[in-house]
């Protein structure tokens, strides 16, 4: 018997490797057809302009066939969640604790009021709507929080069902399209409202959905807009994960009651994000590391919009009509109307 168990145990590594050899190019494949869009969708974008999380949807989209097909679902499938949760995690190290003590407690406040109420709102509006629940809560968050991003983190631990990975696409295409027509509209806002430096920072970072965007739209105007902007979208970015947190509760409220399987306390990815900012705020990564750590976010988070795009099907798309549209618009509106309150009442950026 004891022959027997070292037998075994001597032959353990090597049945590992076995499995591997045989589960990686099997997963490979699927990857690598996620990586090439990726690569593509951004020599588009930085050549001739545009969103890179669109294009990469748009020509992931193009090839739904391949999700049926058997030698790239296994990659398809790990793009879509591993690599995905591997590039937000990845977001901590573009936060540190210091940059948001430094912008005090307005834009704070400022924050997570609209991240708050913008959910709240998500919420209600799909109810007036008569969509799901947790399409306004999907959506809502993504335009409260970092658009593209926060919406692929908070699907990430919301319930599985035949309709999540549409609504994924949904709010990806919605939000990354409102964000790009904020980048151009909000700047003339500015102009007309005649925002100070700081003010117009607070604007553009408390209500643009991407940090793109953001980055764009406040250098736009000046040097000190486009860091106070970033700045506070960074913090908009930081409330990912209290979010993702309550999220996790209230569904694990949900499935619970259902009898279903619990949703895991504290994701590994969340976990991930959160010593990343911590370290990040130590002074521990070298700049060197952290720009190389944004460029692999960034490369992880277009790979897996890629999958999901090869996920989903334009005709699935076409049945849904304009009400998520016009939630993701109503949420935007709301968003920008809570930030000039607090802004022009004084109660920050004065």
């Amino acid at each position: 018997m004891i022959l027997e168990r070292g037998k075994q145990a001597l032959y353990w590594p090597l049945d590992i490797a076995k499995s591997a050899m045989i589960t990686v190019p099997r997963v490979g494949q699927g990857v690598l057809v996620c990586v090439t869009i990726a690569l593509a969708t951004t020599f588009i974008a930085d050549h001739y302009g545009g969103p890179t999380l669109l294009y990469a949807l748009l020509f992931g989209m193009s090839l739904h066939f391949l999700s049926e097909e058997g030698r790239c679902v296994a990659g398809i499938e790990f793009a879509a969640r591993t690599i995905l949760r591997l590039g937000v995690a990845l977001l901590g190290v573009r936060i540190t604790i210091e940059q948001v003590t430094e912008l005090g407690i307005g834009p704070v406040l400022t924050v997570v009021a609209g991240v708050l109420l913008t959910i709240l709102m998500g919420m209600a509006l799909a109810r007036l709507l008569g969509l799901h629940r947790d399409m306004g809560l999907l959506t809502g968050g993504s335009v409260a929080i970092c658009g593209a991003s926060a919406a692929l983190a908070l699907s990430a631990v919301m319930p599985r069902h035949e309709t999540s990975e549409r609504n994924t696409i949904l709010t990806v295409v919605g939000v990354t399209t409102l964000s790009t027509m904020a980048m151009v509209t909000y700047p003339l806002i500015v102009g007309v409202l005649g925002l100070s430096d700081d003010q117009a920072g607070i604007f553009l970072g408390g209500t643009i959905h991407d940090v793109a965007q953001v980055v764009g739209a406040g250098y736009m105007i000046s040097e000190s807009t486009g860091d106070v902007s970033t700045f506070v979208k960074l913090l908009r970015v930081a409330m990912l994960v209290p979010a993702v947190m309550a999220f996790m509760f209230l569904f694990r409220r949900t499935r619970n009651a259902e009898g279903k399987g619990k949703v895991p306390m504290l994701p590994g990815f969340l976990v991930a994000f959160v010593m990343l900012v911590i370290i990040n705020s130590l002074g521990l990564i070298p700049p060197l590391v952290t720009e190389g750590f944004t460029d692999l976010s960034r490369w992880c988070l277009v790979t897996a919009i890629a999958a999901l795009g090869i996920k989903t099907s334009f005709q699935k798309l076409a049945v849904v009509g304009w009400k998520p549209v016009i939630l993701m618009a109503a949420e935007t509106v709301f968003l920008l109307l809570v930030v000039l309150a607090f802004i022009l009442f004084g109660w920050v950026g004065g």
